[in-house]
């Protein structure tokens, strides 16, 4: 569905909360037609109220659960029916695992929910949407990915080497979309360390949220905002970006064969042709 009006539609996943949530409601208040995605379907109704309280307008809802990959294309589904063109997909949900748990596609929680689902998503859109903005983390240098082995960090397993990974695989697949897709510029980037639900289920996160000089989510994304609305000749195709900043990100995140490896790897995963 065409917006007569001419404003952009821009997706957040990952909205009913934190960055997303922030972001999504930054951007309604410029005047952005914005779609919320989160798993939750309380807290999603309770995001678009926030929105609407902010903007003046509803948000469409849209519920997906990334730990079920069927869930993303159901997704996927649902946004090509609503939408001809996405202006901006925003990449942004993703969660800190604190046990070792594989999904019912077969993969470890983390590089599932923070990667492949937003991997399987943007390619199952990439012919609708005019941008890429991947949330990453400075944590990808504890990752320590091998596309052979996705399932790696299931063995002696530790959250934030597991997070690290996939957020590894965030800013690679970034890189490497702006690569294969040059109509459509990509851009990952860190958004700070964030107050959030982030480990939310831990006595000790949770209390560490509280105490410790964390950024707002308001704070944290501005990077995604300002990434969503730079004209495109301002910005490097691919980049990783921190504090709206270009930055360089850990000698692996940066490797182009790897990222290469990644691609083909997550197309094999999801069932999709690399």
């Amino acid at each position: 569905m065409e917006d007569v009006t001419g404003r952009r539609t821009v997706v957040v996943t990952g909205a009913s909360s934190g960055i997303g949530l922030a972001a999504a409601v930054a951007l309604a208040r410029r005047g952005d037609r914005v779609a919320l995605v989160g798993r939750d379907p309380a807290r999603l109704q309770a995001a678009g109220d926030r929105v609407r309280e902010a903007s003046g307008e509803r948000p469409e809802l849209f519920r997906a659960d990334f730990a079920v990959l069927d869930d993303v294309r159901g997704l996927a589904e649902r946004l090509r029916a609503a939408y001809d063109r996405i202006d901006v997909l925003a990449n942004n949900a993703g969660a800190i695992v604190l046990q070792p748990l594989t999904t019912v596609d077969g993969f470890e929680l983390s590089i599932q929910a923070n990667h492949l689902a937003p991997f399987l998503l943007s390619n199952l859109l990439v012919d609708r949407v005019g941008r890429l903005v991947v949330t990453a983390s400075g944590a990808h240098r504890s990752g320590t990915l091998d596309p052979d082995d996705l399932n790696a960090a299931l063995r002696r397993y530790r959250p934030m080497r597991a997070y690290g990974t996939s957020k590894q695989a965030n800013i690679l697949f970034a890189a490497e979309a702006a690569r294969r897709w040059p109509d459509v510029p990509a851009y990952s980037f860190h958004p700070g360390v964030v107050r959030t639900r982030f480990g939310a289920d831990s006595r000790l996160v949770a209390l560490g949220m509280r105490v410790m000089p964390f950024r707002s989510p308001e704070k944290g994304a501005e990077t995604l905002v300002w990434l969503a609305n730079q004209p495109a000749s301002r910005l490097v195709d691919g980049g990783y970006y921190a504090d709206r900043r270009l930055r360089r990100p850990w000698p692996r995140a940066a490797d182009p064969a790897l990222a290469a490896r990644l691609w083909a790897a997550s197309a094999a995963a999801v069932g999709i042709t690399a």
